[in-house]
């Protein structure tokens, strides 16, 4: 198996069970148990001043690879030749949701994994107040079900 591949699988593994805590549960909650944290629905609360900020400064700096409304390229699941995946969707349907608000302001300040990706480190060239306003555009293109899955997994902890 090349290097590369094997790279791919341990960051994943690490990834999927970073989330773990040890905490115990009465079982897996579902979606509308989810929905229905925080007296009845979970509330984003975002600024829209800011949400405006992070999407000028998305299309900016980052649409340039990752497209218009965060849509990503089609074929990002795949590697290039070089081994390098291509730019990832932002807008809920891969994997951003599955990262914690700290995970994303981290990858846009130093980049991806260069073993597996092109994302270059953003630190130096957008201020910290850019990247929080670019992670809240972000979160503000997730829909309903998939903010309520990041919620849950990150920030009722």
């Amino acid at each position: 198996m090349p290097i590369r591949y094997l790279l791919l699988l341990l960051l994943s593994g690490a990834l999927l069970f970073s989330g773990c805590n040890g905490s115990q549960q009465s079982g897996p909650r579902s979606l509308s148990d989810i929905l229905n944290l925080n007296s009845g629905r979970v509330e984003r609360n975002f600024d829209p001043v800011q949400i405006q900020r992070g999407s000028d400064t998305f299309h900016t700096h980052c649409a340039g690879c990752h497209g218009e409304n965060a849509v990503g390229t089609p074929d990002w699941r795949t590697p290039n030749p070089d081994g390098r995946f291509p730019p990832p969707p932002l807008n809920g349907t891969a994997h951003d949701w599955h990262h914690s608000t700290a995970v994303l302001k981290k990858t846009i300040l130093k980049g991806g994994p260069p073993e597996i990706s092109a994302m270059p480190a953003w630190e130096g060239i957008l201020t910290e107040q850019q990247v929080d306003d670019i992670v809240v555009w972000i979160k503000s293109l997730w829909s309903d079900e998939i903010y309520a899955m990041w919620y849950h997994n990150f920030e009722d902890r």
